[in-house]
Parts: C-alpha cells; sequence; structure tokens
C-alpha cells in the first residue's frame, strides 16, 4: 500500500551558480539543463496526480471501504466445545429449533468475510449455548445450568485474555434467545426473582424477549432479535401473493381447556383459552390444538395467523406468518418487535389487546373490508421478510445482518456515554 503521509520528493534540481567574471559562457548546455528540469517536473508532477489526487478523493484514511453491515468489528471467543459445538454434535436439534439464534448468530459471524482480530475488534462475541439441554420429560430445553455455563465461560476469556478486564464485560456480547431473555428461566415469576447474573449487568445482550416499559429482564443494554426459524421456510412459497388463501384466520397449537396447568400457572395469561372458548365453533376460525408437521401449509392458506402469548410474549409464529405471507395478529399487551425500522410492524400486523378478544372477529372483518390489500402488499415486501431469516453465510439485509446494524447503533450510543472507549484508529 502506498504511504500516503510522505509523498515522494521530487528529482533533484541544481541551481546554476553565477559565473566569475571572464568565465567561458556555455548557453547551449544551460538550455538544454533547464530543458531537462523542466521535464523531470512535469513527470513528476504528472505522477503525483495519477497516484495521490484520488486516493485523497476518496479517503483520508488508509482504511480500504467496508461493505455494508461490517461497520461493527467483532471478535468471536475460540471456547472449549463443551460450551457450544459440543451441544450441536450431541443433538440436531440445538441448531433448528426456535431458541437456535444462539447458534445461527455465532455460525454467520464465523464465515464473515471480514473478521475481526481481538486487538481491533469494537465488541467480542463470547458463545455460549445455554437452550440445547433437551433433558426435561416434555423434550423442551432445560435452562438449570445456563447460569454456571456462562458463568465458566465469563471466567475462562477473564483469566486467558485480557479484553474482558479491560472494559468490565461492558463491549462483551451474548445470545438470550430464550423465553425471558436475560433472566434464564421459562417462567415470568422465577424469572424476575432471579434477574440477570451479577456479571452480565455490564454487557450486550442479543435477546429476543422485549416488552415495554421497565423489566427486570431487560434492564441490560441489548438488542432483541427474532425467534430462529429455519432459513428454508422462506424458500416454501417464495411468492406470498399468489397463495390460495381460503382460510380466514388460523392458529394451531397450545389452547389448555383448563388453563391452570400443573404448576398452578396459566398458560399465556388464559388468553389461549378464551380464544378456543370465543371461536372454538366459529366456521371463520381454523382454531386446533393438537400439532400437526403440515401446519405451515395451513398459515400459507390463511389471511390472519393469530400470535397470542405463550409463557413470554414472542413466539415462532411472528416469523412464520409473515414469511408465509400471512398477515400477523399479535396478542401480546405491550411486546417490543424485532427491527422495528426495517420491519415497521405496524404496517404489516394487527396488534389486538389481550382484554379485546372478545371484538376480534369484527375487528378481523374490518381489515377485511377496508384495508387488508395494502397491509398484504407492505407483508410481501421481500426486504421485510429476508430481515428475518438467519442465513448461513449471512447475506445482506437477513437477521444476522440487522443484528449487526443495531450492535452498530448501540455502539456509538455507549461511546458516547462514555461506557465504551472509542477507537484511536478510526
Amino acid at each position: 500500500m502506498l504511504d500516503r503521509s510522505t509523498p515522494p520528493s521530487p528529482p533533484a534540481m541544481r541551481d546554476p551558480k553565477p559565473k566569475p567574471a571572464g568565465a567561458q559562457q556555455q548557453p547551449n548546455h544551460i538550455d538544454k539543463s533547464r530543458k531537462h528540469c523542466s521535464w523531470l517536473w512535469l513527470l513528476w508532477a504528472s505522477l503525483s496526480a495519477y497516484l495521490f489526487i484520488p486516493a485523497l478523493r476518496h479517503s483520508s484514511s488508509d482504511q480500504p471501504p467496508r461493505p455494508a453491515g461490517a461497520g461493527v468489528r467483532i471478535y468471536v471467543y475460540d471456547l472449549p466445545p463443551r460450551f457450544n459445538r459440543a451441544w450441536v454434535s450431541a443433538d440436531a436439534r440445538c441448531g433448528r429449533h426456535l431458541f437456535a439464534a444462539e447458534v445461527a448468530v455465532h455460525e454467520a459471524l464465523l464465515r464473515r468475510h471480514l473478521r475481526a482480530r481481538p486487538e481491533e475488534a469494537d465488541l467480542f462475541l463470547v458463545p455460549v449455548y445455554v437452550s440445547c439441554n433437551f433433558s426435561t420429560p416434555t423434550g423442551l430445553p432445560s435452562l438449570k445450568h445456563a447460569r454456571g455455563l456462562l458463568a465458566e465461560a465469563v471466567e475462562l476469556v477473564r483469566r486467558d485474555m485480557p479484553y474482558w478486564n479491560r472494559s468490565a464485560g461492558t463491549d462483551h456480547v451474548f445470545v438470550a434467545s430464550h423465553d425471558f431473555g436475560a433472566c434464564f428461566h421459562a417462567m415470568e415469576d422465577v424469572a424476575i426473582a432471579g434477574g440477570i447474573p451479577e456479571f452480565l449487568k455490564r454487557s450486550i445482550l442479543l435477546q429476543t424477549f422485549g416488552v415495554q416499559g421497565r423489566h427486570t429482564c431487560q434492564e441490560v443494554e441489548h438488542v432483541v432479535i427474532p425467534p430462529h426459524v429455519l432459513p428454508e421456510v422462506a424458500r416454501e412459497l417464495p411468492e406470498p401473493e399468489k397463495s390460495h388463501r381460503d382460510i380466514f384466520a388460523f392458529f394451531r397449537g397450545k389452547m389448555e381447556v383448563h388453563p391452570k396447568n400443573m404448576s398452578g400457572r396459566f398458560y399465556g395469561k388464559k388468553v389461549r383459552t378464551k380464544l378456543l372458548q370465543l371461536y372454538g365453533h366459529n366456521r371463520k376460525f381454523y382454531l386446533k390444538r393438537k400439532q400437526h408437521d403440515g401446519y405451515r401449509l395451513e398459515m400459507a392458506r390463511s389471511l390472519f395467523c393469530l400470535c397470542p402469548l405463550g409463557w413470554a410474549p414472542w413466539s415462532p409464529r411472528l416469523v412464520e406468518s409473515v414469511l408465509l405471507g400471512c398477515i400477523p395478529v399479535i396478542i401480546a399487551d405491550n411486546i417490543r418487535l424485532p427491527f422495528p425500522g426495517v420491519l415497521r410492524w405496524p404496517d404489516i400486523s394487527l396488534q389486538v389487546a389481550e382484554r379485546d378478544i372478545a371484538n376480534l372477529e369484527a375487528m378481523l372483518d374490518h381489515v377485511a373490508s377496508t384495508n387488508l390489500t395494502t397491509i398484504q402488499g407492505n407483508l410481501w415486501d421481500p426486504v421485510k421478510r429476508k430481515a428475518l431469516v438467519f442465513n448461513q453465510p449471512m447475506e445482506e439485509g437477513d437477521a444476522t445482518w440487522q443484528v449487526l446494524k443495531e450492535l452498530e447503533a448501540k455502539l456509538g450510543h455507549l461511546r458516547q456515554k462514555g461506557r465504551i472507549s472509542p477507537r484511536l484508529d478510526r
């Protein structure tokens, strides 16, 4: 690379000294020397203009232009496999289920074309898979080991490398892609009681959980990310506008006839039970309680897909419905949704208050008779659909790319607040 700080010296020039009296004049030799020097000056000036002016026009820095999505440099810690890869090897579900954003983000950053060295990194990813312990009787992931495994990982990076200690973890990133994010428990009351582990309170969390207002489980710097849905779902219906939609309103999933389950808690604040009670016999509503492998084909046939809260406000149905061109009907008070600047959720979905589900049919009828076509047109925008998919490798505009843009914005905010020191080489 050219060193633009010290341009090349011009050719050495020899000024003719005054001749002593009586000295023999040599006008032809002097003229030739002057012409020769003039040509050298002209050559040097032309070369300088060719080499240096374009460079100065583009940038005063030696750094080459950085590709889109590369505005933040992230170093990925190479932890022992027991923290991440061993879980995937033991059970393939680890990389495919609704909590698998922790795997997808890790893999995408490892395969990123611009890998950061630790000494030049803005942020540091600590890749720990805490949602892959499928040891419960129901087959759902257990989070009992999560805090201990994370604490071990933090102790390892703190002991073996200088970067955590330099910032007390402020520039370190973790993924918490399960029910209540950084509180690491599936039940809200237990999650709130346990709170966020002390050693994570200065770090940045990528988490699927987010609500408006204050909540114990989001009292940490965080970015709301979408739940993981397999990238191939986006390819199942490449042209959603051509799908024949003969189902008015659709939901398939857990709906308890008697909502107070074995734990003594009411699942989903009774919302799903009320939906079943109010609309279970309404022919406009296609509500099914049993799991079915072809449920995405049913979504692709539907105008409206109901997305009620479960234990947590968010649901993979939010992503699946967008990918399959079915208008999400979000019934989860105060939910915060991922990437609002790109997805513009009010333009592609409906939000219904939990207390208003008795009026749900009238609301959907009104939309169907007024602005259904407008909402569908917004929903079927390929840019919005892509923003919810964790592709491998990362693609411009996809979910990991959006995460990087969010982290870049957060990094600037933290630097303004003085919580993270600015890089001196920028």
